[in-house]
């Protein structure tokens, strides 16, 4: 009956196998929704769209493997089905909110179904292998969720609460450059000098000291709130601490997991800070 149901239901299909794009979708939508203030009939139907869209990608992208050859055919039939559910779920969500006035919902969808697309693109192509471009531009687009579940918990658009996405998306894009990182520390076969180490976390390090001197200026300036340093600094120490303790020979749900506790942590911190301010 187990073996039945895995073929039937196979998980490698229905869920994303990544568990850090559960800490990247989950973050800035528990952000958003308790910074909204209120749970009512809007931010429920709009976890249920945000929930459809993020897991529709694995079944999509498992479709088109399927198609293209590189998965077995198999795979197409369950793939498509899971599909269809997801798009169900997400079609529900975003039709009851445009069905309750909601109608700015869909120029967040733009951005994201053109994402989707490129995406699909590069998977049909084989070109979808450490694409860190397409993937800076998707975190992005998961951060659009922070300041929409606050739009549709109050019923009203905030101009202000865009500052919360371009936060969250720099923190996003810092912590897939610092995975990076640290999958390029594991192939090391020691630990190499300071300078060695230096170089190969440049671009994380620019990252996080950028995104902490910005928040801590933005700040200063009285545009947001100066106690979200906090959550950034711990990011840049995050980031420090990696750059000169390198992971070499780890596992790959060692990093995982680490990232995942500094992701808790920052989410726990920003939403302090945010509403402190």
């Amino acid at each position: 009956m187990a073996a039945h149901t895995a073929r039937r239901f196979p998980r490698h299909i229905a869920l994303p196998q990544d568990h850090g794009a559960w800490f990247l979708f989950l973050s800035p939508l528990l952000i958003g929704l308790v910074l909204g203030g209120r749970w009512n009939t809007n931010t429920a139907l709009f976890v249920l769209a945000a929930l459809g869209a993020f897991l529709a990608r694995q079944p999509a992208s498992i479709l088109v493997k399927a198609l293209s050859g590189r998965r077995p055919r198999r795979d197409a039939r369950p793939a498509l089905r899971y599909l269809l559910a997801y798009a169900g779920l997400t079609a529900l969500g975003l039709g009851g909110l445009l069905a309750r006035g909601q109608w700015y919902i869909l120029h967040l969808a733009v951005p994201g179904l053109l994402v989707f697309a490129w995406h699909l693109w590069l998977l049909a192509r084989r070109r979808e292998r450490r694409q860190l471009g397409v993937e800076l531009i998707g975190v992005g687009v998961l951060a659009l969720s922070a300041p929409a579940a606050i739009w549709v918990a109050q019923g009203r658009y905030r101009p202000h609460d865009w500052w919360l996405w371009f936060l969250l998306w720099f923190e996003a894009a810092t912590a897939i450059v610092y995975a990076y990182l640290r999958l390029e520390q594991r192939g090391w076969a020691a630990v190499p000098r300071l300078q060695v180490r230096l170089r190969a976390g440049a671009r994380a390090l620019a990252y996080a000291t950028f995104n902490l001197l910005a928040v801590y200026a933005l700040g200063r300036a009285g545009v947001i709130p100066t106690a979200l340093t906090l959550a950034f600094a711990l990011q840049w120490a995050e980031v420090v601490w990696g750059t000169w303790h390198p992971a070499v020979k780890r596992r790959p749900a060692y990093i995982g997991l680490r990232q995942g506790l500094v992701t808790t942590l920052f989410t726990l911190l920003f939403i302090w800070g945010w509403a402190a301010g």
